[in-house]
């Protein structure tokens, strides 16, 4: 099979992500004017996405309040950068089992369980061009955590998601998450073009191993338009990856720390790399106006 490099690429920058980053990173953006200064120094180096998540500005922790979007959205209006804002949805679907002999109830600390419409509260109210949504239920870290995505919730977002109007950007960690993507699109819930995100490296879901990142896109429709990141480390060479293969690039904060060896990275400079990158193989940078053609994306400011 010969080569297909993707000559026309656009770039995701993800910018702060929901992970427990701000205590080894202090460039890890927390509050709104941080998260939304991130996405226009992102926009600036050439990202024409920016996927956004939002912190508790007191303790850093992951937060879903839709005011904290607020504020990010209204502070990226106006600064007048162009870009298209891509917000996570998956918030709401963290359950933390109680412990191996007892896990019910599940614990507190770490549990946040909410429906669907609730999960996209943010994403009603700011209508923003993408949301993202996690196509899938793994288990995360070495504890009782687990990202839970059950199917009847996936297609109640979904739903949600095309009546508002809002492309849907599906989160793949793992192989049987691009089946539960093709189940969504044959039930008329996803709609052309289908956008994907291939989520690499992550325990315990797909490894970055080229083996199974060619497993992911040899099975993917012809017509879906992918992205594809792993992540620490192997981040920016993931870049070269999913351009070769056809993709996308996505970069940024939330999936890795490090510019170079010893070197925190911020968003910007990781965005101005994957440029390099991308244009060094011969590929061209999209803007969000070309990916708003391409993905039929509806702006609404």
């Amino acid at each position: 099979m010969g080569l297909s490099p993707n000559r026309e690429v656009f770039i995701t920058c993800a910018v702060t992500g929901a992970g427990d980053t701000t205590g080894r990173s202090d460039q890890v953006p927390v509050t709104p004017r941080q998260i939304a200064d991130e996405c226009i120094a992102a926009a600036n180096a050439g990202a024409a996405i920016a996927h956004i998540h939002v912190r508790n500005p007191e303790t850093g922790k992951a937060a879903r309040d839709v005011a904290l979007y607020a504020e990010v959205v209204e502070h990226i209006k106006a600064s007048g950068v162009d870009m298209v804002l891509n917000l996570t949805a998956g918030m709401g679907g963290d359950l933390t089992l109680g412990n191996v002999e007892k896990p019910l109830p599940p614990s507190p600390d770490g549990t946040d369980m909410a429906g669907a419409t609730e999960r996209l509260a943010h994403v009603a109210k700011l209508l923003p061009e993408i949301c993202t949504l996690d196509c899938g239920t793994m288990n995360f870290g070495e504890g009782d955590y687990v990202m839970t995505n059950t199917p009847a919730m996936l297609k109640a977002m979904a739903a949600q998601i095309k009546a508002l109007g809002v492309r849907p950007e599906v989160e793949i960690f793992d192989t049987g998450h691009l089946l539960l993507a093709k189940w969504l699109y044959d039930q008329g819930l996803l709609d052309d073009p289908v956008m994907v995100q291939l989520c690499m490296g992550i325990p315990w879901g797909a490894p970055d191993d080229m083996a199974t990142f060619l497993a992911l896109t040899s099975n993917l429709p012809a017509d879906w338009t992918f992205s594809a990141f792993s992540i620490g480390r192997n981040q920016l060479p993931y870049a070269a990856m999913a351009v070769l293969a056809g993709g996308n690039i996505r970069v940024g904060l939330e999936d890795n720390l490090w510019l170079d060896k010893g070197v925190l990275a911020t968003n910007g400079p990781l965005v101005e790399r994957a440029v390099k990158i991308a244009e060094g193989m011969g590929a061209k940078i999209l803007g969000p106006g070309d990916v708003r053609a391409r993905m039929k994306l509806t702006k609404r400011w």
